[in-house]
């Protein structure tokens, strides 16, 4: 009688408790990295070529175009450019460029009614320094909630040249980052007093928009990171 033939198996090749936790590890960190990446992402909401994904709100509706992969306001006709989603809690940023006496504004959480300066939110843009502005009140200058919570000026760049602002509402709290530095850091529960001309501070979730006042504006790289999901 033939006995069996017994294979032995290198003891490296069979797996320890060391060399399997520290795979567990790894994989768990690698787990942890990926899911990070994607909380961190944002999502482009213009495409460079088209104004896929937004409506005209009153106003002339051919006074957006989009001109050498920009999004461009002729400043004629007043109205806005809204999201075709609403939103709740999100950083929005995008670059902005205006030119001499130039201003516009990003709308947050505002309906499709009403002047959403009011109904909704205004984060002011604006030539702040050209000299028709030099009167303003504080609340009224680039980064301010319009009406609400004046910014810390002075961080601008010229006409001509491009800004960069992102904007974070979280609840209550809005902060805004003008060119790296914050400028607005605000809790609107602190402002209650300024709801009955500003209702919109109250609100949760809207739409997002662009103004369109009296003068050209071109914005580009326009993108959302959704913190409500």
């Amino acid at each position: 009688m033939k006995l069996p033939i017994v294979r032995s198996i290198p003891a490296a090749s069979i797996p320890r408790p060391a060399a399997l936790r520290a795979s567990f590890a790894l994989a768990a960190m690698l787990g942890v990295s990926l899911g990070l990446a994607a909380a961190d992402s944002f999502v482009s909401l213009f495409d460079g070529k088209t104004t896929a994904g937004w409506t005209p709100v009153a106003g002339k509706p051919d006074n957006w175009k989009v001109q050498d992969g920009l999004l461009v306001t002729q400043g004629e006709g007043g109205g806005w450019l809204s999201t075709n989603g609403e939103y709740a809690d999100f950083i929005v940023k995008l670059e902005y460029r205006t030119k001499p006496g130039g201003n516009s504004g990003v709308f947050i959480r505002s309906p499709r009614s009403g002047d959403p300066a009011y109904t909704g939110m205004e984060i002011q843009l604006l030539d702040d320094d050209d000299a028709q502005y030099k009167n303003l009140k504080p609340f009224q200058y680039t980064g301010s909630i319009y009406g609400v919570v004046a910014a810390k000026r002075g961080h601008t760049k010229k006409p001509g040249e491009w800004n960069a602002i992102a904007i974070e509402a979280k609840g209550p709290k809005i902060k805004v980052t003008l060119n790296g530095t914050v400028i607005v850091d605000a809790d609107l529960t602190e402002h209650a007093d300024a709801a009955a001309q500003h209702p919109g501070i109250k609100r949760d979730r809207g739409f997002i928009g662009l103004q369109s006042h009296s003068d050209v504006v071109e914005f580009r790289n326009i993108e959302i990171k959704d913190l409500s999901k």
